[in-house]
């Protein structure tokens, strides 16, 4: 494992991330994808700068993962009282592949979890909230 805090959360996240998509493949969803339309359903409306901060992510990062997510009828783009920002919403067929990815996700999840364990995995989120704080307060 390298020294480097940025290279093994990478490898981390890589070897993580494969687990879940294998596990999610049926869906038809990615886990990246799957987590970004559980956000929505849970801020929604809301619109991308709002999902770039609950994210952490960049805003080309987000535009690519959203225009893909439009593309195949499973979000929406809707009028805002502001009418300089679109908020972004679940379509019906966006709802429905989120309830059937569900479990597949529970499944990768308990996957990785009982690879570690149960106390492991709760020092390690608690860890990671700690160090992703430590960050956003930079």
């Amino acid at each position: 494992m390298p020294e480097c805090v940025c290279a093994a959360l990478r490898m981390a996240t890589r070897a993580v991330t494969q687990i879940y998509d294998d596990a999610m493949r049926p869906s038809g969803l990615r886990v990246t994808q799957y987590s970004l339309l559980a956000r929505i359903a849970r801020l929604q409306p809301v619109n991308a700068a709002t999902l770039e901060d609950e994210m952490y992510a960049d805003q080309t990062t987000l535009a690519r993962a959203l225009k893909v997510l439009e593309k195949d009828g499973l979000i929406r783009r809707v009028p805002n009282p502001d009418k300089r920002v679109k908020q972004i919403e679940l379509t019906q067929a966006g709802r429905k592949r989120l309830v059937d990815a569900r479990e597949l996700w529970a499944a990768a999840q308990a996957d990785i979890v009982g690879l570690i364990g149960d106390a492991a995995w709760k020092d390690t989120r608690t860890r990671l909230v700690r160090l992703l704080d430590a960050v956003a307060e930079r």
